[in-house]
């Protein structure tokens, strides 16, 4: 499987909870944080959850 970049680009305040919780099963803490996961299908999906909120790059 390929691996992606997520970075964290604008915050989780004032959005609905399970925006909040999708954040967090990232991995996103804090702003600017980023982790680097497998891009699985269930990825994928949590990231167009939050795709407003963060940043996605291929890794090689």
């Amino acid at each position: 499987m390929a691996k992606i970049k997520i970075t964290q680009v604008k915050s989780g305040i004032d959005r609905p909870e399970r925006q909040k919780k999708t954040l967090l099963a990232l991995g996103l803490k804090k702003m600017n944080a980023t982790k680097e996961v497998e891009a699985t299908p269930q990825i994928l999906g949590m990231v167009r959850t939050v795709e407003h909120l963060v940043t996605v790059e291929e890794v090689k």
